[in-house]
C-alpha cells in the first residue's frame, strides 16, 4: 500500500477566487493520469480554499457562528470540492470520498480522493493521517504559495524565503499559534505536529506550476520549501 503518493491539494488550486481555470484543470488532470498510466497511484486530499472561507465569513457575519460550526461548514465545502475532483478522474478513482483518514481503505483504483474529516483537523492533517495509514514517507502540499517565508511577505518587505527547515523550527517560529477555522497557513499546527511524529517529509510548492509539481513527484529538486 505504500506506493500511493499523497498530495494535499489546496482548494485555491481547484477553484481560485477568480473562478475555475479550465486550462489548468485539464493540464493537472493530464499530469496525474499520465503518471497513473505508468503505474503510479495517488491520494488527493482536497481543501476548501476561498470557497470555504467565503461561506465561513458570511455565516459568521450573518449568524455569528463560532469556530466549531464554522469548521463543520468548512468541512462540507471540502467534500463538495472533492466530489468535483472525483468526477474529473472518473474511471480511475475509488468511488468513496474519504472523510475519515483513519478508516481502512480497500481499493484497486489508482486514485483515491479525500476531504475534510472533523473539527480540529484540517485537510493537511487528514493527508498526514492518510500518509500514516499507507506508510508513505513523503507528502506534497500544493498551495497558492511558492515558498514558506519566515514572516508574511505581504506585510514585511524583509521576509526571507525558506528552502529547507526542520519540524521543530517550523512549528516554533512559523506556525506558533492554535488552529482556527479558516486559518490560512503553509502547513497548519495540528498537521505539523502529526507530521513531525511520523518523521514525514513535506514539500510545499505552488500547485499551479505543474512543471515544478512534476519535478517534485519525480523526486527531483523543485522550487518550494521542504520540511523534514
Amino acid at each position: 500500500m505504500n506506493n500511493y503518493k499523497i498530495l494535499s491539494v489546496g482548494g485555491s488550486i481547484i477553484i481560485p477566487k477568480s473562478g475555475f481555470d479550465i486550462k489548468f484543470l485539464k493540464k493537472f488532470r493530464k499530469l496525474i493520469l499520465d503518471r497513473v498510466k505508468k503505474g503510479e497511484k495517488f491520494i488527493l486530499v482536497i481543501g476548501g480554499g476561498a470557497t470555504c472561507r467565503a461561506y465561513q465569513q458570511a455565516a459568521e457575519k450573518v449568524a455569528g457562528l463560532k469556530n466549531f460550526d464554522l469548521e463543520l461548514l468548512g468541512i462540507q465545502s471540502t467534500i463538495f470540492n472533492a466530489h468535483f475532483v472525483k468526477f474529473l478522474f472518473k474511471g480511475f478513482v475509488h468511488e468513496e470520498i474519504i472523510v475519515n483518514p483513519t478508516k481502512k481503505i480497500k481499493t484497486s483504483k489508482p486514485i483515491i480522493i479525500g476531504a475534510g474529516w472533523k473539527p480540529g483537523f484540517s485537510t493537511d492533517c487528514d493527508a498526514v493521517l492518510l500518509a500514516k495509514q499507507f506508510g508513505a514517507k513523503e507528502l506534497l502540499n500544493l498551495s497558492n504559495i511558492e515558498y514558506v517565508y519566515d514572516k508574511d511577505p505581504g506585510k514585511f518587505k524583509n521576509a526571507k524565503m525558506i528552502e529547507k527547515i526542520d519540524w521543530q523550527t517550523y512549528r516554533r517560529e512559523i506556525v506558533n499559534y492554535n488552529w482556527q477555522a479558516g486559518k490560512n497557513a503553509p502547513f497548519d499546527p495540528v498537521a505539523s505536529k502529526e507530521a513531525q511524529k511520523l518523521g514525514l517529509k513535506v514539500g510545499i510548492l505552488r500547485g499551479t506550476d505543474l512543471r515544478e509539481v512534476n519535478k517534485a513527484l519525480s523526486g527531483k529538486k523543485f522550487r518550494g520549501t521542504t520540511i523534514q
